[in-house]
């Protein structure tokens, strides 16, 4: 498994313009709705839910919202920039935005958490960081994070 499979090109969101966490959120649920054919009221049900017992904002302008939904077969996941960061209340403390979200089925414990950890590892990068904010397209980034996932895996 690797982010790229995880990651359609239609599940990333460049440009994005939100005022706070939960609009972010918001966006990100109606994203998955679209992409994973999915409701967004309970996506945006269950990323809040998740916030509520601490943030997602790893650091570094980063946050890995996540979730488990009804509907879906594997673990999914969606890519949201910011055109202007957000207060996230993340670990450092620094504003949001890079943002990957991920989704789970309810059973894929497993799946759910290596995928976190995978996500969690290419975020650190700051090379990879910097080239998902210089991105000028979706299929860019999309390539980027499948690249990436690649060579960590290997």
């Amino acid at each position: 498994m690797t982010i790229g499979d995880l990651l359609e090109p239609g599940a990333v969101a460049l440009r994005v313009s939100a005022p706070g966490k939960r609009q972010v959120l918001g966006v990100i649920a109606d994203v998955a709705a679209r992409v994973l054919g999915v409701d967004a009221e309970p996506v945006l049900e269950g990323l809040l839910e998740r916030e509520a017992a601490g943030s997602t904002g790893v650091g570094q302008g980063v946050a890995i919202p996540h979730a488990r939904i009804d509907g879906l077969d594997r673990v999914r996941a969606v890519f949201v920039r910011l055109e202007t960061p957000v207060a996230f209340d993340s670990v450092d403390d620094k504003p949001v935005d890079l943002l990957v979200a991920l989704f789970a089925p309810r059973d894929a414990n497993a799946q759910h958490l290596r995928a976190l950890a995978r996500v969690s590892r290419m975020m650190r990068q700051p090379e990879l960081r910097e080239q998902l904010r210089q991105a000028r397209s979706a299929d860019a980034v999309h390539i980027l994070l499948a690249q990436e996932a690649a060579s960590s895996a290997a």
